[in-house]
This record gives C-alpha cells, structure tokens and sequence, in this order.
C-alpha cells in the first residue's frame, strides 16, 4: 500500500494548480498589454481593423500626451528646422510643440490627493477601529453599521449636496476638498477593515507591556501597531485604489487646480477624434504609481505568523 497523506497535495495536483494560475494571470494581463502597446502605436494603427498586433512602434502617442501641439504653414515650418526628435514626430502633421500639456499637473494632482486622503484615512481609521477594538464605546454596533452605510451610497445620490456644500464653503476645485471627500468615503473601509486585524491580536500583548510600565498611547504605537502592519498595507492599498481611480467626484468637482488625471486623459484630442495611442500612454503612466505601492507593500499583504499566539 502507498502512503496518502489528505493535507499534502499531491505532484498531479500541484501542476493542476499551477498552470491554472499562470493561465489566469496570463489572461487578466491581456487588456493591460494591449494598453501598452497602443501607446506606442500610430493614430491610424491604434484604430485599424483587424487590429494589428505586429506594428512600427513609434512615441507619438507620448509626445502628444506630454506637448501642446499646433498647426503652421509650410513656409514657417521651413525657416524652422525641427530642434529635437519630438518636434520631427509632430512635423509630419505639419504642426510645432508650443508648450507642455497639462498632463504633468494632473497626475501630481492626484499623486497629492490620492496619497494624502490614504494617509488620512489610515491615520483616522487606525486610531477609530483601535477604540472600536479595545474600549466600550456606546452603542458601538449601531456606529459601526452607520460608519459602514456610507458606503453603500453610490456617488450619484450625494453629489448635488456635497456640490452645494463645497460651493459654499470654498473648497471646490482645491485639493484640501478632495482630500477630505475621499477620506470620508474611505475611512469606513479602512474602520472596519483594521478593526478585525485589530482584534485578531491578542490584549495579553498590551496587558503585558501595561505592567511592565508603558502608557496606553505607548503599548498602541510599540506593540499593536508593528503586529497591524499587515491590515493597515493591505487597507492603504485598497483605499488608494479607490482614490486614485474615482472619477464622479473629480468631474463634478474639478475643473482646473486640483482635476486628477481620470477625468484629464479621455479629453485627450487628436487629429480627427479621440488620440487613443496618447489615451494609452497615459493609461499606462497612470498604472505606475499604484503598481509600484502595492509591490513596496506585498510583504506585509501577508498575514503575521504572531496573530493567534496567545490562547485564552
């Protein structure tokens, strides 16, 4: 007889499990690849049918998505001479590079808003689920479905109000109004979400580290904050998800010194339409910033061996 064990997989289901993920991976980075390689399609390949997969790759898509472009005659493009590789790109359209775009200025637009209604909403979200946590507060369930039920409203059933009220108190079109919106929305995903890692560790840490003298303030900053390092990576990650993509807020209430880079990049205009190679680029710039986030915070996505430890 051959020994079988029911919690060791088995060789056969190992190649199983791992073609299967390799294939899903592969398949969900489908779109992303393709956004890539229309940035550095032509205008008239990126919309071809059949699409075209082998192509001249070419940075017009970028340059136009960094330049402000406009059109000259042929006698002041001759006494001209192009002055760098960009300004012969745009040439064959019979045009000169006048100046930056505005793209720059909104993705630091959002760059500053979706990294500082994060780091709100975790500093606000940590400090409420630890007394949700730890301390009797008051009809604490009641608070905590009320702090979860502004969630539930879609964007749609509050922009008027939040509009007016903004409108009123001179925080439209600023980054500071952003900011707070965002962290209002955000701060009950990031309650509830590090209230149960919260809980998870055990109170005998604090307990212990109280008699041995520390304050409350310092057995929350050196003992339960190091062992919630995985909750508040993985809420940062999912609340600057949320920030960076929004898009009904930002059209509603941007139009120039705070407009993050969502509602910037589909007005993108071409010869003709829509500059989808430019579309792509900067689709593909704007995925930067999120990706690079959550691979500084992938070790701590995982869950900490220590959680449990104590057995009551």
């Amino acid at each position: 007889m051959s020994s079988f064990s029911v919690t060791e997989p088995s060789n056969r289901s190992k190649w199983i499990a791992g073609f299967l993920v390799i294939a899903y991976a592969l398949i969900t980075m489908i779109p992303l690849v393709w956004i890539l390689l229309t940035g550095f399609k032509s205008p008239a390949d990126a919309i071809s049918y059949p699409p075209k997969v082998v192509f001249d790759p070419t940075l017009e898509g970028y340059v136009n998505l960094f330049t402000t472009r406009t059109r000259q005659t042929q006698e002041f493009l001759e006494a001209n001479p192009p002055q760098n590789w960009a300004d012969e790109i745009v040439r064959q359209y019979d045009m000169v590079i006048v100046g930056p775009s505005k793209f720059g200025e909104r993705f630091m637009n959002s760059v500053i808003i979706g990294f500082g209604s994060t780091f709100l909403s975790i500093f606000l979200g940590t400090l409420a689920a630890y007394a949700f946590s730890r301390f009797k507060v008051p009809l604490k369930d009641d608070l905590l479905f009320f702090i979860l039920s502004t969630r539930m409203m879609p964007p749609v059933a509050v922009a008027i109000p939040i509009f007016l009220m903004f409108r009123n108190l001179g925080l439209s079109d600023t980054h500071l109004g952003m900011i707070l919106l965002y962290t209002g929305v955000n701060i009950s995903l990031a309650v509830w979400l590090l209230k149960g890692f919260i809980d998870e560790i055990p109170r005998e840490y604090e307990e212990a580290a109280l008699i041995d003298g520390y304050t409350r303030f310092q057995a929350f900053y050196k003992v339960v904050l190091p062992q919630a390092a995985t909750g508040i990576a993985s809420t940062a990650i999912f609340c600057l998800i949320f920030a960076w993509n929004e898009y009904a807020f930002a059209v509603l209430l941007t139009s120039a010194n705070a407009q993050t880079a969502p509602p910037f990049i589909p007005t993108i205009i071409g010869i003709g339409g829509l500059d989808w190679p430019a579309v792509a680029a900067g689709a593909t710039i704007f995925l930067i910033p999120v990706m690079i986030f959550t691979i500084l915070m992938r070790k701590h996505l995982l869950r900490g061996i220590t959680f449990g430890a104590v057995r009551k």
